[in-house]
This record gives C-alpha cells, sequence and structure tokens, in this order.
C-alpha cells in the first residue's frame, strides 16, 4: 500500500500581530520586531550612569540611538539598578524635562517616560513624551494609569518581585511562569478599571526584577506562555548582570556592561526573545540590535512554498 505523504503543516506566525495606533504615532508590532532605545539620565545606573546626566549629552545620545534605527527612545530619570534607592519627584522632573522637549523637537519617533510616578509621567508627556514606561506595574502610583487614560498614551507594565532595593534578596517562585502571568493580568485588568483601553497596553515579564540566573533564562525561553495575556510584550536584556554572569570568568567578581562579549551576550538573548514571542526589545546598543533582528524578522516572515 502507498503511503500517504504527511500533510504540510500550515504556517503559524511565531508571535500575535498588534498594531497600535495614537496620536501621530502608529507601530505594528509582531511583523516587524520593535526597538527601543535606552537613554539614562542618572549618574547610578547600572550600564551608562553618569554618561548623559547632562541634558546635551542625553540628547545627543537620544538622536545617535534614533539615526541607528530605534523605534521608540526610552527617557529614565531614576536608576532602578538593585539595592538602587528612588529619587525625589522633582530632581527626576529636572532629569528628563529638558531632555524629552529637546528630543520631542527633533525626532519623529515616539518618546517613553520610565518613570513610576504619576507627575513625572504628566509632566514628561506635556513636554513631549507619549509612552508610559513603568517598571511598577501600577504598584507604587496607582494613579499613573489615570495619566495614561487621561492623555490615551500606551502603558507599558511590567513584573518586578517587591521593588529595586529587595527585589534581588533571594528572590523565590513556587510556579515562575504562572505567578508572573498572573500579576500581569492583575496589571492589566487594574489599568483597564482606571479607564486605560486594553488596546493601550504592553507587558514586560521584567527580566532581572527579582529574578535569579535561571529565572531569566527561563523566562525567555518561555515567553510564548504570555501571548494568552493578548497584549504586545516587551523584553529588556540589554547588558544585565545574569548575562554577564554567564560570561565572567569565575574568578571575576563581575565584568563591565559595556564591555563587546557582553553586548554579543545580550544579542543572544535578543535573538531567542524575538524567536519565542517578544514585539519590542528595550536595548542600549541599537545599531546591532537592528542588524539582529531585521534577521531574524526575515526568517520568521518567511512564507513556506
Amino acid at each position: 500500500m502507498q503511503k500517504r505523504p504527511p500533510d504540510r503543516l500550515s504556517a503559524k506566525p511565531a508571535r500575535n500581530t498588534y498594531e497600535l495606533a495614537w496620536g501621530n504615532y502608529h507601530l505594528k508590532l509582531g511583523e516587524q520586531t520593535c526597538i527601543m532605545g535606552v537613554v539614562n539620565v542618572t549618574p547610578d545606573s547600572f550600564s551608562d550612569g553618569g554618561k548623559f546626566l547632562a541634558a546635551e549629552a542625553a540628547v545627543a545620545q537620544g538622536e545617535k540611538l534614533a539615526a541607528e534605527g530605534a523605534d521608540i527612545i526610552d527617557i529614565g530619570g531614576e536608576s532602578t539598578r538593585p539595592f538602587s534607592d528612588p529619587v525625589p519627584i522633582e530632581n527626576e522632573i529636572q532629569r528628563v524635562v529638558p531632555v524629552i522637549e529637546k528630543l520631542a523637537e527633533r525626532l519623529s519617533i515616539p518618546i517613553s517616560i520610565d518613570t513610576t510616578k504619576s507627575e513625572v509621567a504628566r509632566q514628561a508627556i506635556k513636554a513631549g513624551a507619549s509612552i508610559i514606561n513603568d517598571i511598577s506595574s501600577l504598584r507604587f502610583d496607582p494613579t499613573l494609569a489615570g495619566v495614561a487614560a487621561e492623555f490615551d498614551t500606551p502603558i507599558i507594565l511590567m513584573h518586578m518581585l517587591g521593588n529595586p532595593k529587595t527585589m534581588q534578596i533571594s528572590p523565590v517562585y513556587k510556579d515562575l511562569i504562572a505567578e508572573i502571568r498572573a500579576f500581569l493580568a492583575d496589571a492589566i485588568r487594574r489599568a483597564e478599571l482606571s479607564g486605560v483601553p486594553k488596546t493601550r497596553i504592553i507587558v514586560d515579564p521584567g527580566i532581572g526584577f527579582g529574578k535569579t540566573i535561571e529565572h531569566n533564562l527561563l523566562l525567555i525561553r518561555r515567553l510564548k506562555d504570555f501571548q494568552c495575556l493578548d497584549a504586545p510584550i516587551l523584553v529588556g536584556t540589554s547588558r544585565k548582570a545574569f548575562i554577564r554572569k554567564i560570561l565572567k570568568d569565575d574568578r571575576a567578581a563581575d565584568i563591565a556592561p559595556d564591555l563587546p562579549v557582553v553586548e554579543t551576550g545580550t544579542q543572544a538573548t535578543v535573538a531567542s526573545a524575538v524567536l519565542n514571542g517578544a514585539h519590542i526589545v528595550r536595548v542600549h546598543d541599537v545599531g546591532t540590535t537592528r542588524a539582529t533582528v531585521k534577521v531574524l524578522d526575515a526568517m520568521m516572515n518567511i512564507q513556506e512554498g
């Protein structure tokens, strides 16, 4: 008897697709990977602390990242590295607003404000920001969702265990994926109750925020398990400690975040995240990442004949 040839598997998209349209901006998420370039206007961020504390330096860096192909520029005025202390609202506003004002005049891409504080977000949006990136998922300042609703801006809701001061002190989960997924589902619900439409919500599993090396690696590998939240997924792995710990010599305490080998490790995590469903990757090195995701997107979008 002649064997029947196996049916060709129908090509399924590797990630859900979303269209995010607001104000003057329009992002098609899923067809191509969106790159968020990081500019920290801080003295103590783990990777680039102090490099862009002066407004002129931060503006120049934002323009550089945009020229390299960033789709979003993320401006932050408070370090959220492990064991960091919070910054007073006035200081944070003084750091970010002048930078956002100048970049908004010069760039055509959206600017994100990385903050947990509603008043900082409000002043940043008035200065020209158009996305809120909240690492606390509305836990530190529940009124932040009201600002997003008032200005009709997208909001990024991230998982974090505890707060930056305590998050890396022996983080433990009974079921890592289920707990983070439930946390993000609850954050989405609270944002919607505050008037934020589901179509304006992006989720972030929070790589490095209250996770061990193994937690981070598993999250990247299991990223598809968050597709059921029906929201675009952002992943930020760039130069983080788990990459440096994997790459360093066993005798070294740590290695510098801006070493080329760390960027190579970062690109490995970017590739894995994209292949597992990330829509947005948040990085310090946009040029290298643009090359990585351009090849990945071509692979993921190829049509099988």
